[in-house]
């Protein structure tokens, strides 16, 4: 069985897509979810999926390995972001080389990098009048989204799109394939 631990920092959508889409694998299994804001209803989440779940701060990733220690403890083998807005520290990095995948909500190279999360996205992409945006589900390095490009889906960006509408055409395709991708990748 291939472990893998969730590492979210907000709402945890994808966090609960992911734990549902391997709660009966025989492959995969979502061994915990790791969360960095405290109060983040990620952790609510996992509550009602019986996922145990960890509050990690600042100082427990960048400082006192506190986290990798964790990692190793629970003999974690993937590590997968779902909303985890803070870079990988580079112990991490080490220990999990390939083995990290990120969802971006937009098509990188474009509209990545630090502060473009989120709605920040959204945003950048209708005010640069683009005709279709998407996600990218890619390997993490030690830069914000620059790792390797697994998969990329696309929607259409229309006059009449909002950054809460265009967010909602970017969700439905991240429910959509990030489980899938993950599995694809993690089983090869």
């Amino acid at each position: 069985m291939i472990r893998i631990a969730i590492l979210a920092s907000g709402n945890g959508t994808n966090a609960q897509r992911i734990s549902e889409y391997f709660l009966n694998s025989d492959s995969v299994s979502v061994d915990c979810i790791i969360y960095n804001v405290k109060g983040a209803y990620v952790a609510e989440r996992a509550k009602k999926l019986g996922v145990p779940s960890y509050y990690f701060g600042h100082k427990d990733f960048y400082q006192n390995g506190s986290v990798l220690n964790f990692l190793n403890e629970h003999k974690i083998d993937w590590l997968i972001l779902a909303g985890f807005l803070w870079l990988i520290p580079a112990d991490i990095l080490e220990a999990y080389p390939r083995r990290i995948i990120n969802i971006h909500p937009a098509l990188l190279p474009s509209y990545g990098g630090r502060g473009m999360y989120g709605s920040h996205v959204h945003e950048a992409v209708i005010a640069n009048h683009e005709k279709e945006s998407g996600i990218t589900i890619h390997l993490i390095d030690n830069q914000y989204d620059k790792g390797e490009t697994l998969f990329q889906a696309k929607c259409q960006v229309t006059e009449e799109d909002t950054p809460d509408t265009l967010a909602a055409k970017i969700h439905e395709l991240e429910q959509k394939y990030f489980p899938i991708v993950i599995e694809k990748t993690i089983l090869g």
